[in-house]
């Protein structure tokens, strides 16, 4: 079912409502005072994930995402702990990020401005950044076999948000006999496994005990520790599990975003204009845009958020379960019950936002043109479920938005204007487009 829908019945019904899904019934909660309520006030009452049929062929309620109780406790938290480790106090992680920007505006500079679609060169920069924490090194933007891992990732992501893939949940004995997009959706799958269980492989050969590289080798190191506790999950199946957990949730999201924001400045060239100042002032020409400049940036980090609210990238969020008998804006919710939090009711709700139907930086600055932060901004959503990439993902929005506008100016292709109205897949991604890099 599609946000808007969704929107449409809030406003009809109140904040919460329920919908019957084949014998399942399934409660929105929309607004940002009552997703709040369910997600941080009742931090505990929500932390499930339901059985989604579409995804458990692959996920099988392992890994970090779709697992529950001990299991998705103990590997969220090595996951959590890996990131930070790698991150060597985020300085390493800066610096690819920072080597990324530099190979992502090369590509563009060779497209020696003509008009070019940089969905698969984004994909790929942002992807090398989690690629280097989870495998322990990056892919050359002309390497065929990624891109195509890419591509697949791509349009499974599209795909399962289709009808008949969500039909699937509702009558899976049925509809895997039957041809349609949730046979895509599993046959892509299936190929981006092989390929994350060769680089699994390849570890395993060469693996130092001594001198881990990655969180692939960690992984099997901790295997060998955990052997006394099977329930925590360290085994093989969880690890593929973990990292296609990791390398999707790394990359779909944040390239998104990412092309929302190219989407954003060729629709408002007047804001464009004003983060060049902005870089101009703090940073210049002659070095890259690094984090400590973020702080002294406000325009362009405002730029950033506003992007994120609009772009509305996960409207519905993603599906969670009651884990106890819970009351919630006085309704009983019993344990088991599957609950979706729109959060594009929040990052749009009227009551929080003085524009929420417009583009506008200003929601994220003061009176003073100083960096604002605000409650109702919640994209990554919150609670014990919340993006556990978070972090990485801020930094890299910044220095690759940052080091694109540095460079060059954005602008569409003749007759070309890329269209504001997102594309319903599991995300809400733009319309395909292209965009003419001129160097600055």
């Amino acid at each position: 079912m599609d946000f808007q829908s969704v929107n449409k019945l809030s406003e009809d019904y109140g904040p919460i409502f329920s919908l019957r899904r084949g014998t399942d019934k399934l409660v929105f909660v929309s607004g940002y005072k009552m997703v709040k309520e369910a997600l941080v006030n009742q931090l505990d009452s929500f932390t499930e994930r339901p059985v989604i049929p579409l995804f458990h062929v692959i996920f099988k309620g392992i890994g970090i995402a779709l697992s529950n109780g001990y299991l998705w406790k103990k590997q969220r938290k090595f996951a959590k702990t890996h990131l930070r480790y790698f991150g060597d106090g985020q300085k390493t992680l800066e610096k690819y990020i920072e080597q990324e920007c530099t190979f992502l505006c090369e590509s563009f500079k060779e497209e020696q401005g003509k008009a070019f679609n940089p969905q698969a060169t984004v994909a790929n920069a942002v992807s090398n950044i989690i690629s280097s924490v989870v495998f322990g090194h990056r892919f050359e933007y002309t390497d065929e076999r990624f891109r195509r891992i890419l591509q697949l990732d791509a349009e499974a992501v599209l795909l399962s948000g289709s009808t008949i893939a969500q039909l699937y949940d509702v009558a899976p004995s049925l509809m895997k006999h039957l041809p349609g997009p949730h046979q895509t959706v599993h046959k892509n799958y299936f190929q981006i496994l092989d390929f994350l269980m060769q680089e699994i492989k390849t570890h395993q050969e060469n693996v130092n005990p001594d001198d881990p590289r990655d969180y692939i080798d960690v992984y099997l190191l901790e295997m060998e520790k955990k052997k006394e506790d099977p329930l925590a999950g360290f085994n093989l199946e969880t690890l593929l599990v973990c990292t296609l957990d990791l390398v999707e949730a790394g990359t779909e999201t944040t390239a998104t975003t990412l092309r929302w924001a190219l989407v954003f400045m060729m629709n408002y060239p007047e804001i464009q204009e004003k983060v060049q100042a902005e870089i101009d002032a703090v940073i210049g020409q002659s070095r890259q845009p690094v984090l400590t400049d973020r702080p002294h940036m406000p325009y362009t980090d405002a730029v950033i958020h506003e992007v994120q609210r609009v772009g509305n990238l996960l409207p519905l969020g993603f599906p969670k379960m009651a884990s106890k008998d819970t009351t919630l804006g006085g309704y009983l919710i019993p344990k088991g019950t599957v609950m979706a939090s729109n959060l594009s009711s929040v990052l749009f709700d009227k009551n929080e936002w003085e524009t929420p139907d417009v583009f506008n930086p200003e929601h994220f600055l003061d009176a003073e043109g100083r960096f604002r932060r605000r409650e109702a901004f919640l994209p990554f959503s919150a609670g014990k479920r919340m993006c556990l990439g978070e972090h990485m993902a801020k930094i890299q929005l910044f220095l690759f938005f940052a080091a694109l506008l540095q460079r060059f100016s954005l602008r569409a292709a003749p007759g070309e204007m890329p269209s504001l109205m997102g594309v319903q897949g599991f995300t809400n991604s733009p319309e395909q487009f292209r965009v003419i890099a001129v160097p600055r």
